[in-house]
């Protein structure tokens, strides 16, 4: 897996990921940032956001869950020092869909939290991480 993280100006900075994706960060106002884009800390919260919904949804799906959507809320605490790392995540599941099984559910949400998510995983080397969920049927 390859990026590259080429600068704009000031605290700006466009990503580009090995598969031709691109995304632009920036810093905040009073560290000299525009406010162009995501701050590179959100990035990493967000790419666990989205390694986890892949692993769920996924894993639904294999059991054959009629799952209409899914939504992951994640709320983290960094430490106060530098480096500021992660020090708490905690990921509320949302998902909906048709006479969902509970079991199901609680089983995708940890199978990616232990076996899969790597995301998650790795943070979680520095960061306490908790999951929840609630499950909403149409």
């Amino acid at each position: 897996m390859k990026a590259r993280i080429k600068w704009i100006e000031g605290t700006a900075m466009l990503g580009e990921s090995g598969s031709g994706h691109g995304v632009v960060m920036d810093g905040p106002p009073d560290l000299g940032g525009r406010n162009l884009g995501v701050r590179p800390m959100e990035m990493l919260l967000l790419g666990m956001g989205g390694c986890t919904q892949f692993d769920v949804l996924l894993i639904l799906r294999r059991a054959r869950q009629q799952v209409t959507d899914c939504v992951v809320e994640l709320e983290a605490e960094r430490a106060d020092t530098d480096p500021k790392v992660f020090t708490r995540i905690h990921a509320h599941f949302i998902v909906t869909g048709h006479a969902l099984n509970e079991r199901q559910v609680a089983r995708a949400i940890q199978l990616s939290a232990e076996k899969y998510c790597s995301a998650s995983i790795m943070l979680g080397a520095s960061a306490t991480v908790t999951h929840d969920y609630e499950i909403r049927d149409v």
